[in-house]
């Protein structure tokens, strides 16, 4: 049967081929090695020529050639395909580790046995429909394309593989087509599936829950099946769909890094499994509790996107990589470049008890302070069932007659009205949406209970009081997108805060998590298209669901509920192991802090909110002390100047808050010209005394000036980053510094 196979795809296997795309190269024939390379980076594979098997050769550093692996004694307990570095394995043929794919036939049984047909390359990158996906012309990204069929079920299978060189980034998806006459169910789709060399290497993932996310887990990657996965229904504060491979050397300067990350914002599941012989097979894709996906005749199923990027510089040359790939071949808003507006948002402030006039008054207090930007949170809506606290009216998206008789629209020209202190520019207003939840005390879940994810007669459980609607049902989507386009066609309304607050537990089958991702993509995807004036904001409790996926859509994300000061060092530095901290908002509020109540200076707090893209307060200005009030417009102001650099620089993380007491971090413009340094103390002791905080991404041979904190000096880039900078420290906890640079 096997040579059979390889004669029937003799003619149209290598007939088909095209290999005069730029990146992309194939040595043409019956069984074809390909590689996708730049100058930096090679990913290579080939065709075994006697089973149509796809073998992996390489993903990492750039190499010239490729060099089968030697499979050493073939000899074991399993079969042919148990020692071989597959690309794309598949099921119940004698390999014994997790396959990538798994499919169930109509006849119960599920082998598959996908072989090599045929492939194409092309200039630029097509889209994946109904999913979130980089992007790229034909000067930054081509694609190859291999077809396998699987003659047994008739189902094929198209591997997308496309190559950004100026990222160092590869990615990968799959489609899926039934070319049969009956139904079969996809039990398991990993994205990104290969199987590496024996080496050591340690797994890097980011671990939390709500008000603790992103903390960085380095393991080592032992014998057996490690990984991690979300069963939330969305990719979850528990773990973050990223991960790093890297061996123990690596460092954050030093050594090398490949990054992992999952386009999607559903469940998902991440295995890494080291095999008898040391090689590792490397998973990522979607949740197989949550997946069982129908493939009815001529239907397509198609996979998320990975994307995994590999540096020879370090976490933070990973990280770069990552920021860069998401920033100009993912963002699609308008807003991904441009500094984001300092804001006040109202919750920690006024929480549910206000009206017209006191959200007035608070916006002036805003204003005075020198927000730009006020937002309207939770509360604000609500007929029969008004919001007057989180057991009410979630999925009556009216305002409340109580608190704003005349509706959104005067309501926000009031606040449009009001001028920013020293300056001529007027307010703008914000709004707090939450349009996948309801309240079962809501007109819609009385109207429409049957609109939320539930399971026969099973309890609905309630999570903050609150149940989700499922998404995977058109009508629902249409409710929603023409719900928020009334609240947007009914005020000046710049900016959308898009919350979740709770996970899904009764689902109606496995396949109505991945019905409900896609329904929420159309959602976001038709008013953000609509409407890419508005600068929006994705928010799940915090951090639940800080994901790429999102970051197609808009171009910034909540962090984390947690807004005290160290903390949020904690959160920010691990976030940005896998997000640009451009995609991050982060708030200064009120202390004691209302989640830890610690108490640290005011300008600590904001130094760590300056760090992320979109800067705030949380907080009631009549509450705060005259001093409060007399410093804030000044670091607002210093917010401002840095912003620029957070939206634009590239990140280095100089000292980790996990592993020293001055934790750093700076931005350095891609072209060396400037940049903003950020320095720590988090304890005062006698002893030891601080570290030099030595600089990255300068010009060596360039002078620079650096200015701030009353500190003003002029040093050469190859000093700054070589021998560093011996900052002097208050004899106080909870410091912090900040330097701008500028090169002469």
């Amino acid at each position: 049967m096997v040579a059979r196979k390889l004669a029937l795809c003799l003619f149209p296997a290598w007939a088909l081929g095209q290999s005069n795309v730029k990146w992309i190269t194939v040595e043409d024939g019956p069984a074809p090695s390909f590689s996708l390379a730049s100058t930096s980076i090679s990913y290579q594979f080939h065709v075994d020529p006697w089973t149509l098997d796809l073998i992996h050769d390489h993903w990492g550093g750039y190499a010239a050639e490729t060099v089968p692996q030697d499979p050493g004694n073939l000899s074991g307990w399993g079969g042919q395909y148990t020692y071989r570095l597959r690309e794309f394995p598949d099921s119940g043929r004698g390999d014994f580790r997790t396959p990538a794919i798994h499919i169930q036939h109509a006849s119960g049984d599920t082998v598959s046995a996908f072989a090599y047909t045929g492939y194409e390359v092309k200039a630029g990158k097509p889209g994946l429909p109904g999913l979130p996906a980089t992007y790229g012309d034909e000067e930054e990204v081509s694609t190859l394309i291999v077809h396998l069929y699987d003659e047994y079920s008739a189902i094929s299978a198209d591997l997308y593989y496309s190559i950004f060189p100026e990222h160092n980034a590869i990615a990968r998806s799959f489609r899926l087509t039934n070319k049969g006459n009956s139904t079969a169910t996809v039990l398991r789709a990993s994205s990104w599936s290969i199987d590496t060399p024996n080496e050591e290497l340690d797994l890097i993932d980011l671990r939390g829950d709500w008000a603790n996310e992103a903390h960085i887990n380095r393991r080592s990657v032992g014998y057996g099946e490690q990984g991690f996965r979300s069963t939330a229904g969305y990719s979850s504060a528990f773990h973050n769909p990223f991960f790093a491979l890297a061996p123990p050397s690596t460092t954050e300067s030093q050594g090398p890094a490949t990054g992992y990350s999952l386009i999607y914002t559903g469940s998902f599941a991440a295995n890494i499994e080291r095999w008898s012989t040391g090689w590792v097979r490397v998973l990522l894709g979607l949740n197989p509790l949550h997946l069982s996906w129908p493939l009815k005749p001529d239907d397509t199923f198609t996979s998320p996107e990975v994307v995994s990027t590999y540096s020879e510089k370090g976490f933070s040359g990973m990280s770069q990589s990552l920021h860069s790939l998401f920033k100009h071949q993912l963002s699609r808003s308008n807003y991904t470049f441009k500094t984001r507006p300092p804001l006040l948002n109202s919750w920690e402030g006024l929480g549910f008890d206000f009206n017209h006039s006191s959200m007035v008054e608070l916006a002036q207090g805003a204003a005075d302070l020198g927000c730009t930007l006020f937002v309207n949170d939770d509360g604000w809506f609500g007929t029969d069932y008004p919001r007057d606290n989180d057991t009410l009216g979630l999925g009556d998206w009216t305002p409340q007659k109580k608190k704003f008789p005349e509706g959104l629209g005067p309501y926000v020209d009031d606040v449009n009205a009001i001028t920013v202190a020293n300056s001529s520019s007027k307010l703008s207003f914000g709004l707090w949406v939450e349009p996948e939840m309801v309240n079962p005390e809501s007109d819609l879940y009385v109207a429409h209970p049957d609109w939320v994810l539930h399971a026969g007669p099973h309890n609905r459980t309630l999570v903050r009081n609150q149940l989700v609607l499922n998404l995977g049902l058109p009508e629902v989507q249409d409710y929603i997108i023409n719900t928020i386009e009334k609240i947007l066609d009914s005020a000046n309304i710049d900016y959308i805060k898009w919350d979740n607050n709770r996970g899904q537990h009764e689902l109606s089958s496995p396949a109505a998590n991945h019905a409900y991702i896609l329904g929420m993509y159309r959602v976001i995807d038709n008013l953000t298209t609509t409407h890419p004036e508005i600068l929006w904001e994705g928010c799940a409790s915090g951090g639940g669901r800080f994901d790429a996926g999102l970051l197609h859509y808009w171009p910034q994300s909540w962090t984390s509920d947690n807004t005290d000061g160290l903390d949020r060092l904690q959160i920010q530095f691990g976030t940005s192991y896998a997000y640009p901290p451009s995609a991050m908002g982060c708030h200064v509020s009120a202390v004691p802090n209302g989640q830890v109540g610690r108490i640290t200076p005011l300008a600590f707090r904001s130094a760590v909110a300056s760090m992320c893209g979109s800067y705030g307060l949380e907080l009631d200005p009549k509450h705060l002390t005259q001093e409060e009030l007399d410093v804030i417009p000044g670091l607002i102001s210093l917010q401002q100047e840095i912003n620029p650099f957070v939206i634009n620089g590239d990140f280095y993380r100089l000292a980790l808050p996990d592993q020293s007491n001055w934790p750093a971090a700076m931005f350095a413009l891609p072209d060396a010209s400037a940049g903003v340094l950020f320095v720590f103390q988090v304890r005062y002791g006698t002893k030891p005394l601080p570290q030099p905080v030595k600089l990255k991404g300068l010009d060596a041979d360039a002078k620079y000036k650096l200015t701030g904190d009353a500190y003003e000096t002029t040093l050469s880039g190859s000093t700054l980053m070589n021998t560093g900078l011996s900052l002097a420290w208050p004899h106080a906890d909870y410091q912090s510094i900040i330097l701008k640079l500028e090169r002469l």
